[in-house]
């Protein structure tokens, strides 16, 4: 199956140099989940702060479906 990502902010560093900006595609097995596709960019779950499932707020568990849209966000502070 198919499905774009995108990794924000802090994360961009974990996106391979041919993804360019924004979201870009990628396959993976059906059953496969946000934390396995965190796991396959060597994206720590702990610098995980937000994601976004087809635009709306999701967790790592969640199983994702082909042509979904994965976003994902780090801890932001600010002041």
């Amino acid at each position: 199956m198919n499905i774009d990502v995108n990794f924000f902010a802090t994360l961009m560093k974990y996106k391979p140099p041919e993804a360019g900006k924004g979201f870009w595609g990628i396959e993976c097995d059906e059953g496969t989940t946000v934390d396995d596709v965190l796991h396959q960019f060597g994206i720590p779950v702990d610098d995980v702060k937000i994601i976004f499932v087809n635009g709306l707020h999701s967790k790592p568990e969640v199983i994702l479906k082909d042509g979904d849209r994965l976003g994902v966000f780090p801890l932001v502070g600010g002041g």
